[in-house]
């Protein structure tokens, strides 16, 4: 499993979300604490950057329509989205975080 440098820590605020690319692919990575989760930054509903939405507890939340995603497993925890988003492997090393493309489940 090859893993791929994405931004530092401090880069991602505690509690909060933002949107990267790794190689092509658009991730939204969430922080909460020093625990990174790792998701396919593109609502399976509406087609929106997850990133620009809001977190709450172990979710995401999509700002378009509402939807929300489990930050363990990308499945939606609520309407309108009923397709999961794919999560990545996350790897702190240091002060970088690290993301493999490999889909975790």
């Amino acid at each position: 499993m090859t893993f791929e440098k994405a931004c530092k820590l401090a880069d991602i605020p505690d509690g909060g979300v933002i949107g990267i690319e790794v190689g092509e692919t658009p991730v939204a990575l969430v922080r909460r604490g020093e625990e990174v989760h790792a998701l396919y930054d593109v609502c399976s509903h509406a087609e929106v950057r997850l990133s620009e939405g809001e977190v709450y507890d172990d979710t995401l939340e999509c700002w378009l329509h509402g939807s929300c995603f489990d930050l363990r497993s990308g499945k939606p925890t609520g309407p309108p989205a009923n397709k999961p988003v794919p999560v990545y492997r996350v790897k702190i090393d240091g002060d970088d975080v690290l993301v493999s493309l490999s889909k975790e489940s």
